[in-house]
């Protein structure tokens, strides 16, 4: 059952968050927008500054954490214009509060850094990263994306895969196809279709929207690991998580798709007083949990 701090969240970002984005006139104005958003930082989870393959970024544990807790490589979300590991604190930190040893990069942002750059950025941190064990990834909205074309780009060159991947709400589409974008141009409470163009040129500058390390649901996900999405039933990119999980199950992948009424986009960060937030952040968790204990045992 949906709570009704759902429908009161939903409502404060529907009537404080949208209009602030519709107005942005670039995407710089959407970048203050987007780093604006203030919520409490999660108790009990330290954070400090840190650098992995050569990306700086900042580690995230929960006080009396042990040495063999799971790890978990985080991609912010921020429409590839804009917030970082330190905005992403509130929900990163909720992931922390639930058992894993997270690094999160602060990879290079559009509109300064196009295409490829952050997603360079990630494969590196990822290779440092996975080079210590078993891991996990996860991002949010672009981060979800990065987490995708990453994974694509990694079965393409060999390279060791996550042991799972937890994606919320990944934009997977950089065209725009999903019948979701027409179906929800109202519903959405954070987006207008008309601020998405933007954010894509931005990042994009002038490379191909197919290409499937820019949208990963034109690319073969045949071979990756487990994966989880959850995404918003009212959101613009409802059909890009719906789609790509749709391929990707069909490809043989290990796939978990969970899509939740009311909420809005990147929900998540409100995990302080959301139920509906945690119970994403604690399901993600027992997913990833699973597979990264799979991923440890031993070879008979």
């Amino acid at each position: 059952m949906t709570s009704l701090r759902a429908y009161v969240f939903t409502w404060m970002i529907r009537w404080q968050v949208r209009p602030r984005l519709a107005r942005a006139a670039d995407v710089h104005a959407v970048r203050r927008v987007f780093d604006a958003a203030k919520f409490p930082d999660p108790p009990g989870v330290a954070f400090r500054p840190g650098a992995v393959g050569g990306i700086a970024g900042e580690w995230a544990e929960r006080d009396g954490l042990r040495p063999d807790a799971p790890r978990l490589l985080y991609l912010h979300g921020g429409g590839f214009i804009a917030c970082s590991a330190r905005t992403h604190r509130p929900l990163i930190g909720a992931l922390a509060q639930r058992g894993f040893r997270i690094f999160a990069p602060d990879y290079r942002l559009a509109p300064e850094h196009p295409f490829p750059a952050g997603l360079d950025d990630a494969a590196a941190a990822w290779t440092a990263f996975a080079a210590e064990g078993p891991a996990g990834l996860a991002g949010d909205s672009a981060g979800g994306n990065l987490a995708l074309a990453l994974m694509l780009r990694l079965k393409r060159e060999g390279l060791p895969l996550p042991a799972a991947a937890a994606l919320f709400s990944p934009a997977t589409d950089m065209l725009g196809t999903g019948a979701s974008m027409q179906a929800n141009a109202r519903r959405d409470a954070m987006f207008d279709p008309a601020s998405l163009p933007g954010l894509v040129e931005a990042y994009l500058a002038g490379h191909d929207a197919a290409d499937p390390l820019v949208s990963p649901l034109y690319g073969d996900p045949a071979g990756l690991p487990p994966l989880l999405f959850h995404v918003g039933a009212n959101e613009l990119l409802r059909d890009d998580s719906v789609r790509f999980a749709e391929k990707a199950r069909a490809a043989g992948v290990d796939v978990a798709l969970t899509v939740w009424p009311v909420v809005p986009h990147a929900w998540q960060f409100a995990a302080s007083f959301l139920p509906e937030a945690r119970r994403s952040l604690t399901a993600a968790a027992s997913f990833l949990g699973r597979h990264l204990a799979a991923a440890r045992e031993p070879v008979a």
